[in-house]
């Protein structure tokens, strides 16, 4: 995870999160690490906005996703905000769960730029390539 913040809102600490990309056991330690450095009081009413990449690179994206949705009930009085990433993105273009492009193109469209890199990357060339794109670049700039 290569952020990680605190500040605080009025009496509310405030913690982001960001980049966990499917690495359960090291959001898990980091989740115990700040518990303890901001303190149990503090980390129990804590604003805690997640900044989205939980998936993609690590093994265990589904434990990613189940911890995050286990925490409104773990830890109620903690508001959790829950960002989505530029690879969260694409794995919900790749699983269906986004329209396609208003502009009729294929989501796949987006590898055509980075075709060069393709042997260097090691893209993903199983089953339903066709339906990818590259990290939302469409939607993300």
């Amino acid at each position: 995870m290569a952020e990680m913040g605190e500040a605080t809102a009025g009496n509310r600490a405030v913690l982001c999160i960001g980049d966990i990309h499917g690495y359960v056991s090291k959001l898990r330690s980091l989740w115990s690490n700040l518990e303890v450095v901001v303190g149990f009081d503090s980390f129990a009413t804590a604003l805690v906005i997640f900044l989205g990449d939980y998936c993609d690179r690590g093994p265990h994206t589904r434990e990613v996703i189940d911890f995050l949705l286990a925490l409104p009930s773990q830890y109620p009085r903690q508001r959790h905000v829950f960002l989505c990433g530029n690879h969260d993105l694409a794995f919900a273009a790749f699983v269906g769960a986004l329209p396609p492009p208003p502009d009729g193109s294929p989501f796949a469209a987006t590898w055509a730029e980075y075709a060069l890199n393709e042997e260097r990357e090691g893209w993903f060339k199983g089953e339903g390539y066709e339906a990818m794109h590259v990290q939302g670049r469409r939607w993300g700039g």
